[in-house]
């Protein structure tokens, strides 16, 4: 019989709690929950996503993101606006306040990378991320 400790789902969960823990409590002076730094990440490296695109890039559903985006809209980091090519469409940009919380945010999240990633050689990295790749396919 296979041990709980044994399961790799149930070490990967206990990894991602400690690390959403760790994250959590260093970006909750500024306002922002983990799963609302993922989509500011993505509108610093790119503004002016939709909201389509942005569900897309985090693998989550279109419902979750309206409302992550709907409540960083009314902290004042980002605005909605209807796309110019797709009036059904809303695209995401930053407002100045959000390009400011950049500044304070990306810094955070390189610490807590290079934190997190400790000890591990760029050759780890590479071999867990296609680990992770072939888990995610595996459950589709």
């Amino acid at each position: 019989m296979v041990k709980f400790n044994d399961y790799i789902s149930i070490l990967i969960h206990q990894t991602d709690l400690s690390l959403t823990g760790l994250i959590k409590s260093k970006l909750a002076p500024l306002n922002l929950a983990p799963e609302q730094n993922l989509i500011m990440l993505l509108l610093w490296e790119q503004d002016g996503l939709s909201q389509n695109e942005i569900a897309e890039k985090l693998s989550k559903d279109k419902t979750n993101i309206a409302r992550m985006v709907f409540n960083l809209e009314k902290k004042g980091f980002i605005r909605r606006d209807i796309s110019q090519t797709d009036r059904r469409s809303l695209t995401v940009f930053l407002t100045d306040e959000g390009h400011e919380l950049g500044k304070k945010v990306i810094p955070i999240t390189e610490e807590f990378n290079r934190t997190v990633c400790n000890g591990i050689t760029e050759e780890e990295l590479k071999t867990v991320r296609e680990i992770l790749g072939k888990m995610r396919q595996n459950a589709k």
